[in-house]
């Protein structure tokens, strides 16, 4: 049974890497290096303007991904027709042809509150394998871990009460993003989803209101904008209605008038246009007892000026702004190989060695501070590793989280957060420190590493 029940792992997706992971698999291969065992680790460098945290995220899929890795003869095929590998060694090609991922996974669990350089996933694996997924697992949690923060700050700014809708899959960039958008939008704290789709595999019920395109055809057809209303609840009474597409105040007292004369019970109203504050108050005074929905390229600034601004919403429908927007821009860099920490030294760009763990240290339900330390050290008195081990040799040797607990680890791990951290606008840094065991190991990885610059390979 799969993992995850969103859509099953196309057999193409082994091939859906960049091709320079393959050629770097194919020289290590001919140098007899593929077999050599390699550590990365997927991290981000820095967090994304006016963000104070990330929620790992997709690490679901990632596992889906791995459990089902393999390059069938067709894969081969079409790789040799490109005539990009003519010299590359038989031998990668009978490695590919028997690949299996036999690696183990370390990861934060989904729903996980954390920070710049703290690693979220880290593979150990024969080099070529540990090379080759690099592409898809920072495809799926770059995108979920994006999604999951956004919704999680938006739940943070709404508030517990509020309901939160995703309406996102018109912007997502592909049918599959529509699809992983949905589910780290659950996950990060939004009650549902109008993807049908998505809310289907996903065993929740699909949410959704109605198009203004209902309202202008039947208005036209059959007279007005009331008898669009009445016409769609014949169909699925008390059903949330929107109200904006001609004069949203003039709508709000039609249907008072009606609930006057004993119509049924209104489930809500959404606004999609207009100045949001002002006519959430208008229609608040006509419907004091309906909800009132609001959409149109909100996010969680538009939440907190609204909020400012006076305005009197129940729930929101969030959509672009929710699934695009700045990246998380994480980055897969090797850290050891065979037993040897490596490290990056590039400008801006360094990174360090070694196998890593996280730490975090609690002062009753708040996290203070994290250490960033070598994978063989042992926790300060009270401290909680963060990186689990999730699959050993290629299979998974524990159950994942379902989506209620992930949903409900992201909002223990907001909450565990001081308020400064987890404002919207110039959030406060959370403290990160690395531990002297691996400043000593930065400094002595770099010491090696420049000593070797230039000679060679002569030490």
């Amino acid at each position: 049974m799969p993992l995850s029940p969103l859509q099953a792992l196309p057999e193409d997706y082994s091939l859906l890497t960049d091709l320079y992971q393959l050629t770097m698999s194919a020289c290590y291969v001919g140098e007899g290096l593929d077999q050599r065992r390699a550590s990365f680790e997927l991290f981000t460098r820095r967090l994304p303007p006016n963000f104070g945290y990330l929620i790992a995220m997709g690490l679901t899929q990632a596992i889906e991904y791995l459990e089902a890795f393999t390059f069938s003869d067709r894969h081969l095929a079409q790789l040799q027709a490109t005539g990009i590998f003519a010299h590359a060694p038989t031998a990668f090609w009978e490695t590919l042809r028997h690949a299996r991922f036999t690696g183990d996974v370390w990861a934060v669990p989904e729903g996980t509150a954390v920070f710049a350089n703290e690693p979220l996933l880290r593979i150990e694996a024969p080099l070529w394998q540990a090379q080759v997924v690099e592409t898809y697992l920072l495809n799926t949690l770059n995108y979920q871990t994006l999604i999951a923060t956004r919704a999680a700050r938006l739940r943070d700014v709404a508030g517990p009460e509020a309901k939160l809708l995703e309406f996102g899959t018109r912007r997502a960039f592909s049918p599959q993003g529509a699809l992983w958008a949905a589910r780290a939008a659950i996950a990060g704290g939004l009650d549902s989803t109008s993807n049908v789709l998505a809310a289907l595999q996903l065993g929740q019920k699909p949410a959704g209101t109605m198009a203004h395109a209902l309202v202008m055809a039947i208005a036209a057809l059959e007279g007005s904008e009331t008898d669009a209303f009445d016409a769609f609840h014949r169909y699925f009474p008390g059903a949330p209605l929107l109200i904006d597409t001609f004069d949203t105040v003039a709508a709000a007292r039609h249907l008072a008038e009606h609930r006057q004369q004993g119509q049924a019970a209104l489930a809500g109203i959404r606004l999609d246009s207009g100045d949001l504050a002002l006519l959430s108050q208008q229609v608040r005074e006509l419907l004091p007892d309906v909800p009132i929905f609001a959409s149109g390229d909100i996010d969680e600034y538009e939440i907190v000026r609204l909020k400012q601004a006076g305005a009197v919403i129940d729930g929101y429908g969030l959509g672009t702004r929710l699934v695009t927007g700045s990246p998380v821009n994480g980055v897969y860099k090797l850290v050891e190989i065979d037993g040897m920490p490596v490290m990056k030294e590039s400008s801006s760009k360094v990174t360090y060695p070694g196998r890593k763990q996280i730490f975090r240290q609690s002062e009753g339900d708040r996290a203070v501070q994290d250490y960033l330390a070598l994978a063989t050290e042992s926790p300060d008195s009270g401290a909680q590793p963060l990186l689990q081990p999730v699959m050993q040799n290629g299979r998974l040797i524990a159950p994942l989280a379902d989506l209620p607990a992930i949903a409900q680890r992201t909002a223990q791990s907001v909450a565990a957060l001081s308020p400064a951290v987890r404002q919207v606008q110039d959030p406060n840094p959370y403290t990160v420190e690395i531990t002297p065991a691996l400043e000593q190991l930065t400094q002595a990885t770099r010491h090696r590493t420049q000593s070797t610059v230039g000679s060679g390979g002569q030490s």
